[in-house]
């Protein structure tokens, strides 16, 4: 994976940089370092961007805020932010604006590379010949292999951790499944046990998702964790409430 993949590091600090290098190089990524949010933009547009960005969120003129929301508004590159707070506003800032994971410094380098591979696990393309289900909810449909989802036949904005979170629900109806699972199988590590970031991404994929009466919904169970609903007729199936609609069975193509 490492031999293949070339990392941005953004950050005003030289000594983040040095330290980050080493290790990167010990674990065979190519690296490329930028000291501003301006140097990270002219990178990702140039004619190799990176496959994934480390981005402080305080430096010299944009902020990594600023820079990672200008990042989403034209490409999926993973972004893990780095940041010297602990307040829950940035964490919760920093993913709403599209951020795949932060780290809090002080950190260990090793921890970073654990994540950077973590983050790019879950963010390569499937291979070929391994073909995921597409799932069709009414107007809803998911393409988990081209990390697409589309509303009424639109194609919908979304992260690639936000398509894999509803991929996940959608793939079994009615399951309830608790915030350290979705950790588990979304995230793909122990993420210290933080589960709020499991409500941030929901609010976002049910924002991203809106629309006049639904043949689905993302049900929050208190206390434990979220399931995906599918409305039908009557008592139903997955224990469904009677919204007088029937569900298309999800398809594999």
């Amino acid at each position: 994976m490492s031999a293949s993949h070339t990392i941005l590091i953004c950050d005003d600090d030289p000594v983040v940089h040095q330290s980050l290098s080493l290790y990167l190089d010990a674990e065979g990524f190519r690296h490329v370092s930028a000291y501003s949010g301006e140097e990270a933009l002219q990178v990702v547009d140039g004619s190799n961007p990176p496959d994934l960005i480390l981005l402080d969120l305080m430096m010299p003129g944009k902020s990594g805020l600023d820079i990672c929301q200008t990042i989403r508004q034209k490409s999926k590159i993973p972004v893990i932010m780095l940041t010297a707070r602990g307040e829950e506003i940035d964490r919760v800032v920093g993913l709403e604006l599209g951020a795949d994971d932060y780290i809090v410094k002080p950190f260990s380098p090793r921890e970073v590379v654990s994540r950077i591979k973590a983050v790019l696990r879950r963010t390569m393309a499937a291979p070929p010949g391994d073909i995921q289900t597409i799932l069709r909810y009414g107007k809803l449909e998911i393409q988990p292999d081209r990390y697409m989802v589309t509303l009424s036949g639109e194609p919908v904005a979304m992260t690639p951790r936000e398509v894999e979170l509803l991929h996940l629900l959608a793939s079994n109806p009615g399951r309830v499944y608790p915030r350290d699972t979705i950790l588990s199988k979304v995230w793909g590590y122990d993420f210290f046990g933080d589960t709020r970031t499991v409500d941030t991404h929901i609010k976002r994929v049910r924002q991203k998702l809106a629309c006049d009466a639904p043949e689905w919904e993302i049900v929050t169970v208190y206390g434990v964790g979220y399931k995906f609903e599918t409305a039908v007729p009557g008592t139903g199936a997955h224990g469904s409430r009677n919204k007088g609609i029937t569900p298309e069975t999800p398809s594999a193509e």
